[in-house]
């Protein structure tokens, strides 16, 4: 039988094989290609290809501007992160938007669609709306939302447009129940809007050391984008209090973004030289090993100025895949993956004291960490492993386009031509 052809929309992706870059919607679709004919549209970056095929996905990424500056998206925390870091950065939006749009009406143009899957509201279901209007194309739309796009964005004009999408769309996919509800409460019926988040290797990659290696007693680590909402900050100023009880405990920062500089800069102000290591970008297959010998991941996420925080937290799932113990900063999306002593600890992320003590008592107790971590593991693998995420999405993509066919709208009038 011939697949169902998805394209998919993203603005997050591997620039090349093994891309520093968060890589869960890579991850997702081609978990897929199982069930589908999977086209990704990505942007283009210096030092990526316009096309390609990887791991049986074909890649088709849009040009937007000069390729030495098409650098808004995969780069130092995502597009709204270099906003943030950079206002120049707004000149290239309008470019960004209309390369998207433009390479998808092309796409829409040129070949048959069964669906189109829209990760983060805005821009790509705005794209994906306001181009489907235009060709008046009738493919099913299926939004996914990670956090930022719905948490930030929140003056009145950029709620409207949200909602104008979720709305239009036959579809609407949220990682955690923190979001599901806000999504709610902005007048999206509930049968439309499906709590499904992304996912991890927990059989294969993200697993304790095969080996069995002893951990180090006094290891903490942290892996993020250094940007405001992950809280970084806040575990280097509770550092000091920490050595007062733990004089061997050392950090390990890996991760990019706009904050580095700051970061390594309160380093210094805090005397922390020599106890904090920033190791940078790493790939997903490095990251095991971090998180095999760290004693625990420390992770104080919090809320942002602007309102934007973790959707999800996928790196507390890696963590606790690997058998490292979590502590974290307590916002209501990472509730789906700690449950506060059983599955980790929850702390205030604004209590810089009360981070240094929940750090101090588990560095204390290697019996307590123990249960952590092996409870936290079983309970991911139930909810977060690939094989149970991606089954649920490919139900949820079917399920949208049986439900256009049952309806008798089999007529795609966005053929050649």
């Amino acid at each position: 039988m011939t697949k169902p052809r998805l394209l998919v929309l993203t603005s997050t992706f591997p620039r090349w094989r093994d891309d520093p870059e968060p890589p869960f919607v890579f991850e997702l679709s081609r978990r897929l290609t199982d069930r589908f004919e999977i086209t990704m549209l990505a942007p283009r970056s210096p030092g990526s290809l316009e096309q390609e095929v990887m791991a049986d996905l074909r890649v088709v990424r849009f040009p937007y501007f000069l390729r030495r500056w098409e650098t808004l998206a995969g780069q130092d925390g995502g597009i709204l992160n270099r906003l943030r870091a950079n206002p120049l950065n707004y000149l290239l939006v309008p470019f960004f938007l209309i390369g998207q749009a433009w390479a998808l009406i092309r796409l829409l143009r040129a070949e048959r669609w069964d669906l189109i899957h829209a990760h983060w509201l805005i821009p790509q279901g705005v794209i994906a709306l306001f181009v489907k209007k235009l060709c008046r194309c009738s493919v099913p739309l299926i939004c996914t939302s990670h956090g930022g796009d719905l948490f930030a964005l929140r003056s009145a004009p950029l709620q409207a447009l949200k909602r104008v999408v979720m709305q239009a769309s036959a579809g609407i996919t949220v990682v955690s129940e923190a979001m599901r509800a806000v999504v709610l409460s902005m007048g999206i019926a509930a049968e439309k809007v499906s709590v499904i988040p992304m996912g991890v290797d927990l059989q294969q990659q993200f697993t304790p050391d095969p080996k069995g290696t002893p951990r180090q007693t006094h290891e903490l680590l942290f892996v993020g984008r250094l940007v405001e909402k992950k809280g970084v900050d806040q575990l280097l100023r509770a550092l000091p209090q920490i050595l007062e009880t733990h004089p061997k405990t050392g950090l390990v920062i890996a991760g990019g973004g706009p904050l580095e500089p700051d970061l390594k800069r309160l380093t210094e102000t805090l005397g922390l030289v020599g106890r904090v290591e920033f190791r940078g970008m790493l790939t997903q297959a490095e990251l095991p090993t971090l998180y095999r010998r760290a004693t625990l991941f420390v992770a104080p996420f919090r809320i942002g100025r602007s309102g934007d925080q973790e959707g999800l937290g996928l790196v507390l799932v890696e963590a606790s895949g690997c058998g490292c113990p979590v502590i974290c900063g307590n916002v209501a999306a990472v509730q789906d993956v700690i449950e506060s002593d059983h599955s980790g600890v929850l702390i205030n992320p604004d209590d810089t004291e009360a981070l240094a003590a929940a750090i101090v008592a588990l560095l204390s107790d290697p019996q307590r960490r123990e249960r952590l971590a092996v409870q936290a593991r079983a309970r991911c693998l139930e909810r977060f492993d690939w094989g149970v995420i991606a089954k649920r999405y490919r139900e949820q993509l079917m399920q949208s386009i049986e439900s256009r066919e049952q309806h008798g709208d089999l007529e795609r009038d966005n053929s050649p031509g």
